[in-house]
């Protein structure tokens, strides 16, 4: 192309937009090969100045900047506005303030535009000091008028800062300059005040408007998101659109983001009808954000499916896809999709790592959790993050391997954070390691003494050994410190409805009949060999009384009421904002079995998969549980044999520079 341009003896603007792309490379080229058109451009403005700054839009170098900065004084001499507009906005945009100011300050002449430009760069990087000082030098000191530009940029500044004060005092200075009814400002104030919480002040702003555009009625739907109300944002969504207007990708990222916490698998699906009509089902952030959300509701085919209508799936959305798996405790499957997406050129990072170690651990992989831990900096060199540790002593942890787990933690070159030794503390109570519990338990107290979780952990363990001492003298340390965790709740849908149960519930309507259900639930299940696991009752009472607290635990009843209103060949999906413990968890594979039902669970932690008396968590890796047992005991000696040989591990061999995955030792 440079022959090309070298052939031209005075080549127009057009040809240069034609022949370069706008690349940093490409201007410092054009510098060395076109200074000997400077002197003869018969164009007002010059044609490689037009390139040069359409490339300082894409360069994140401030040297860069600085030698077409210096080219430009040097040998255009230009020093119009309009350029140094464009030198200060790149300037700020690539985080340089001071060389921003020095070149403003030295501008002969600035306008209104000026100015504008130089707030609305210190807003875009959320600098409301200088903010404040440029808009407040030109109330009192310029001549110039203000308007709107300049004040939404000071607002948005203040709203990213969360500066309540300052806020309130732009909103008077909207009023006194006479512009609190124009849209853009009011846009502005109504994001504003969502950022700061104070929903009922948006609502009042966006109410008094003589007319609401797209971005009204789109910061209205952010702002109810952005403070809890998430019914409201779907109200303002479907009012929205009986006022003719159709959402774009700021609508429905702000409604799916709403519909996280409105777990309706109906909603989602409306809603996803929405981004197919109106054509939104290309824009790969929605359906990143569709897939996630399908996966947490657990409809992981579903996600598949959003996943695979995608034409050019990006890292974003293939590390989505992948945590996905890595939620559902499907394990094979994360693996299976790591290869593949490895082998069509996908270079994995630390977050896909973390999903995908995530995965091993919550299907109880030990082998290929070593393996893939072990390769990460070995071919991939991605180093090891406290992230990962989390997730190997958990894996180690699940399966039993307590002894390995502390030693990974020992030898770590980082220092272990509350995400790994909770994950040791989590399997010391499930294995019952006093003395391990008690050291996890007081790195965790030291990192966090606030969290109520670390001081209710370590009690349980005491409580689950007998030691009912000491159990008591950490809950009144709790108590001494003020220190309280939320109930807990499951919730379930049904008739687009979301019906909440806590311990020990009869609120329902449906009390009764829900009571009386799950009484026959617990009498089947005892039948063919369920024991309730009482030990998961942490007080000091008759083994009678246990039984009947951990029978009246809220997913219990979840269950119970889903089994009695749900139709028989629909999985039932149940969400629990608490860690399951071990007898729910027993509960619900035998039931699954019984009924001949998928039961899907989703705690604090993961999605739990019941189906045939089997769970996708892999609780039944390592030390097998009294409820396993009790299943393989009604298994003939054949069927027994089967099963051996569906769960024997196997080693996967990959090629010999990579080894194979069995027994794969961490160093």
């Amino acid at each position: 192309m440079f022959r090309l341009f070298q052939k031209l003896h005075t080549p127009k603007p057009l040809t240069f937009q034609l022949l370069f792309p706008p690349s940093p490379k490409c201007c410092f080229l054009l510098f060395e090969n076109s200074l000997q058109f400077h002197s003869n451009s018969s164009y007002h403005c010059d044609p490689l100045l037009s390139t040069l700054l359409l490339a300082l839009k894409s360069s994140s170098s401030v040297t860069c900047c600085r030698v077409i900065h210096a080219r430009v004084i040097k040998s255009l001499d230009y020093r119009d506005g309009f350029i140094g507009d464009q030198l200060v906005s790149s300037y700020l945009n690539m985080g340089s303030t001071p060389d921003a100011q020095k070149l403003f300050d030295e501008m002969p002449h600035k306008d209104s535009v000026s100015w504008n430009n130089l707030v609305s760069g210190f807003s875009k990087r959320g600098d409301l000091g200088n903010c404040l000082s440029v808009f407040s030098t030109l109330r009192s000191e310029m001549a110039l008028e203000l308007n709107e530009l300049t004040l939404i940029s000071v607002i948005s500044a203040c709203a990213f800062a969360k500066a309540r004060d300052e806020g309130w005092y732009l909103h008077c200075c909207s009023v006194k300059l006479g512009m609190e009814l124009e849209v853009k400002v009011v846009n502005a104030l109504i994001n504003m005040y969502g950022k700061f919480g104070c929903a009922g002040s948006a609502f009042k702003l966006f109410w008094a408007m003589p007319e609401q555009n797209m971005v009204s009625w789109n910061s209205m739907v952010a702002v109810w998101t952005q403070n809890g109300i998430h019914n409201e944002a779907v109200n303002y969504f479907i009012m929205m659109r009986v006022n003719g207007l159709f959402p774009d990708e700021a609508t429905m990222l702000s409604l799916l983001q709403a519909c996280e916490n409105l777990p309706l698998g109906r909603l989602v699906e409306a809603i996803h009808c929405v981004i197919f009509t109106c054509g939104l089902n290309e824009n790969i952030t929605i359906a990143t954000t569709l897939l996630n959300l399908y996966s947490k509701l657990g409809r992981l085919s579903a996600s598949h499916k959003v996943f695979e209508e995608i034409s050019k799936p990006d890292k974003v959305a293939l590390t989505a896809m992948l945590a996905g798996y890595a939620m559902h405790g499907q394990g094979k499957e994360a693996i299976e999709f790591f290869e593949r997406t490895v082998r069509e050129g996908m270079e994995p990072d630390h977050v896909t790592f973390t999903h995908l170690l995530s995965a091993c651990s919550h299907s109880g992989l030990v082998n290929e959790g070593k393996y893939y831990f072990q390769i990460m900096s070995d071919v991939y060199r991605v180093q090891p993050q406290l992230d990962h540790y989390s997730c190997m002593v958990d894996l180690l942890g699940r399966c039993g391997l307590l002894s390995d787990a502390h030693q990974l933690i020992k030898n770590m070159p980082l220092e272990p954070n509350s995400g790994v030794w909770g994950a040791l503390l989590g399997a010391c109570r499930v294995y019952r390691n006093i003395d391990l519990g008690k050291e996890a338990a007081e790195n965790l107290i030291a990192l966090n003494p606030s969290d109520p979780r670390n001081y209710i952990m370590l009690s349980n363990i005491y409580s689950a050994a007998g030691l009912w001492s000491d159990a008591s003298k950490v809950r009144a340390l709790m108590k001494t410190k003020v220190l309280t965790r939320n109930p807990g709740c499951s919730f379930i849908e049904h008739g687009n409805k979301i019906h909440r149960f806590v311990v020990d519930d009869y609120s329902h309507p449906d009390s009764d009949k829900i009571h009386k259900k799950l009484e026959d639930l617990m009498r089947k299940i005892q039948e063919v060999g369920f024991v309730s696991e009482t030990e998961s009752i942490l007080h000091d009472v008759d083994e009678e009384v246990k039984t009947d607290m951990i029978n009246k635990h809220s997913e219990k009843i979840a269950l119970a009421y889903g089994l009695l209103v749900s139709s028989a060949d629909m999985p039932l999906v149940i969400i629990k904002n608490l860690r399951i413990c071990r007898d729910c968890h027993n509960t619900a594979k035998f039931v699954s079995m019984i009924e001949k039902r998928m039961i899907i669970i989703r705690d604090s932690k993961r999605f739990h998969h019941f189906g045939d008396g089997l769970c996708s968590c892999g609780r039944e890796s390592g030390l097998y549980s009294s409820v396993v047992d009790a299943l393989l005991d009604l298994l003939s000696q054949k069927d027994f044999k089967k099963l051996q040989e569906r769960v024997k591990p196997q080693t996967r061999t990959r090629n010999k520079e990579q080894g194979t995955r069995k027994n794969y030792q961490i160093h």
